[in-house]
């Protein structure tokens, strides 16, 4: 069943040619929407990884923590995975080594005697204000040249794509 963006797959692939002379179609890595995000996000997560630990001693998951403690504290393990779009044992690494920076402090154990919510200490409360500054510093290099309206569009093109990925999710998960 073809739907309405059939036609615009032409836009995402190019021909390439092998050794052998033989053509094949694949996606483009320059008109591609789908592989720049991807890209981009590599980059960018391997680039603030690069600059937190140099700077602050965390990595970049570590700080997307900071950011969801600071956001809704006493979130738990499951919370964090499913806002942050990693896995539980990722965020459960990530919670021990911000427990052995004294970044984190548990709660008690919920009723369901499985989960328990986080919460930042005074400690991760300095730390967030300080790698937020330098958050907000890459956000403004990396945004240089866009206009405010700009800025507005592309925020809503990434959430209106991040609750396509969700549906998608969603509906792959049935």
């Amino acid at each position: 069943m073809k739907n309405e963006f059939d036609s615009f797959d032409s836009l995402f692939l190019v021909d390439v040619e092998d050794e052998d002379g033989e053509t094949s179609r694949t996606l483009s890595f320059s008109r591609s929407p789908t592989v720049l995000l991807t890209f981009a996000a590599n980059r960018f997560t391997r680039a603030a990884a690069k600059t937190y630990a140099e700077k602050f001693g965390i990595g970049a998951v570590d700080w997307r923590m900071l950011v969801m403690l600071t956001r809704k504290p006493g979130a738990t393990v499951t919370e964090s995975a499913n806002t942050i779009g990693i896995d539980k044992g990722a965020v459960s690494r990530c919670i021990s080594r911000l427990e052995e920076l004294a970044l984190v402090r548990k709660g008690d154990l919920h009723a369901n005697g499985r989960s328990r919510g986080w919460w930042l200490t005074e400690k991760g409360k300095e730390l967030h204000a300080c790698i937020l500054e330098e958050a907000l510093e890459r956000q403004r290099m990396l945004l240089d040249g866009f206009t405010y309206e700009e800025i507005e569009a592309f925020t809503d093109m990434l959430r209106r794509f991040v609750d396509n990925l969700s549906n998608l999710n969603s509906r792959e998960n049935e």
